[in-house]
């Protein structure tokens, strides 16, 4: 009977004690969790309490091409880093130091940049056996010195770790991250110098840097080859090229080019430096512009394919006289041929059939005229002629590329784009979407949906024209039919520059001329001519390309 009058007792007592034991559990589960799981977390907490950061990671996430080759945290430099106050009065550190760096004294001794300073090694050196106050650590840069891609990327404000243009702007939130690899040096109560033979510590960071990273479309190596032959070739302009079946613009140069981690040097320049040449600036198209034409009079007549003209050199419209690129005139000609030696004369005379209002309307059908939004916040809109700038002789000028039109080498890259897919038009685009650093796509960008903009039939006439430019037109100096052939429009544009007249050199195309694979623009400022000057580095560039792809 006893028992039983004491059960309820111990039950209660049980499960107190369960419920103990269970309390007891969580507690002790909580405190594994925070000495694995969050242990990082605290103790770097822990330590920015009482020591100085430098970083040796950039606090961004990675700019990756089209097949994860880095853009950008691509390079890791063995540094030396000196806390200064350690090694001023000491000759042998002084000494080793200049050994193992291209440090001179005055930049040890005299440097105002801070209590620790950095040197990149200039050969072999360990951790092991060092002077007092100097050790070596990996410091990864944000760019590298041939500042590959360097108007699309951007670069940084350093003073606050945001994104100033380029990718780096459109991106900013997704790229910024301050929960990187850092050394921390312990420093004084009042957290103004570091404590002469205190200690340093070296925190990874790994499992706390969550950046999420964007994945561009350009080809590193295409990139890499298209740059190398504008430099080679002194070039200043612009390069943009496509892959013809996806619409990924696989490269895009600017040039002059600039260094991402000296922006300063700039400010002070008129070079157009910072301008992405390729999106950001926009141009009179020259000849170029009679692709626009012809396609306005093959939508009224696709017949005019087949008439011949008469050019005596030059056409008058009222008071305004404009002469043909060949100044005795081509005499009879066909309109293929006008088409491929560029005859100015025929293609006014073709413009006056079709009128300013068809033409520009075109152009807008073709994409000049607004922004394609490829992702990249610097585009430009061009210029189209509109109202008043559109009547009596100004269709002179319209028809041969001149006057008020203004367009940029995206936009003539969209054009061709649509003539090798036979009028389709496929969104260029440059952003692939945002990814995370071991490759997990987290947003991929869509594009919108393609469309056809000219018809087939017309598209196929202009594509043969454009074959027979290469062939023996203006650009009959492009060597390219052992891979293929190719086909383009040259284009030649007065201009003012600096305040001076002068000349722009294009040449738009596509190869192989047969089931093409890439679009490729080229624009050289003060060109004088696009058959010597932007012909032979689209030559250069396809064929480079060619190689890469065997």
């Amino acid at each position: 009977m006893r028992s039983q009058r004491n059960s309820p007792i111990r039950n209660k007592i049980f499960r107190l004690a369960m419920l103990s034991l269970f309390i007891f559990m969580i507690l002790i589960f909580k405190l594994v969790w925070i000495q694995t799981a969050k242990a990082n977390e605290y103790r770097l907490a822990a330590i920015r309490q009482r020591a100085k950061e430098v970083k040796v990671y950039p606090p961004r996430g990675i700019i990756y091409d089209r097949n994860f080759i880095p853009l950008t945290n691509r390079n890791r430099i063995p540094t030396m880093f000196v806390i200064k106050d350690q090694v001023i009065d000491n000759e042998e550190s002084i000494e080793f130091i200049m050994e193992y760096t291209d440090a001179n004294r005055k930049s040890i001794t005299t440097d105002n940049s801070g209590k620790i300073l950095e040197f990149p090694l200039k050969k072999s050196l360990n951790n092991k056996n060092l002077p007092k106050g100097i050790f070596i650590a990996e410091k990864t840069l944000r760019y590298d010195d041939r500042n590959i891609l360097s108007h699309v990327i951007g670069y940084v404000k350093r003073s606050d770790n945001s994104g100033e243009s380029g990718i780096e702007k459109v991106f900013d939130d997704v790229l910024k991250n301050n929960e990187v690899g850092s050394i921390y040096f312990e420093i004084d109560n009042k957290k103004k110098m570091v404590i002469p033979g205190g200690g340093f510590v070296v925190v990874e960071n790994e499992e706390l840097r969550k950046p999420n990273s964007v994945q561009l479309t350009t080809d590193y190596h295409i990139q890499k080859i298209v740059e190398e032959v504008m430099d080679e070739g002194n070039i200043n302009g612009a390069v943009v090229v496509a892959e013809v079946e996806t619409g990924d613009i696989v490269a895009i140069a600017s040039r002059p080019n600039f260094d991402q981690d000296g922006v300063d040097a700039y400010l002070e320049k008129d070079n157009m430096e910072f301008y992405n040449k390729a999106i950001q600036v926009s141009y009179p198209p020259g000849s170029l512009f009679k692709i626009v034409v012809l396609l306005a009079a093959l939508e009224e007549d696709s017949n005019i394919a087949n008439e011949y003209f008469y050019c005596n050199g030059f056409e008058k419209l009222n008071d305004l006289v404009i002469k043909c690129n060949k100044e005795e005139g081509h005499g009879h000609i066909s309109a293929e041929d006008a088409f491929a030696k560029s005859c100015n004369s025929t293609f006014i005379q073709i413009g006056k059939r079709v009128g300013s209002e068809k033409i520009i309307d075109m152009a807008k059908k073709m994409g000049y005229g607004r922004k394609l939004n490829i992702g990249l916040l610097e585009e430009v809109d061009g210029n189209l002629p509109e109202g008043k700038e559109l009547i009596g002789p100004s269709v002179g000028n319209i028809s041969i590329g001149q006057g008020k039109i203004e367009v940029t080498p995206l936009q003539v890259t969209n054009m061709m784009m649509i003539l090798a897919n036979n009028g389709v038009e496929k969104n260029l685009s440059i952003v692939k979407g945002i990814v995370t650093e071991d490759g997990y796509m987290v947003k991929e960008f869509k594009k919108n949906e393609e469309k056809r903009v000219i018809s087939e039939e017309n598209s196929k006439i202009v594509n043969k024209f454009m074959g027979e430019v290469v062939l023996r037109g203006t650009a009959k100096n492009l060597d390219l039919e052992d891979i293929g052939g190719a086909c383009g429009k040259t284009g030649s544009a007065q201009a003012i520059l600096n305040g001076k007249n002068t000349i722009h050199g294009w040449f738009s195309g596509y190869y192989p001329r047969e089931n093409p694979k890439y679009v490729i623009t080229v624009f050289v400022e003060e060109g004088f001519s696009g058959s010597k000057s932007a012909v032979p580095i689209f030559g250069k560039i396809a064929r480079e390309i060619w190689i890469k792809n065997r």
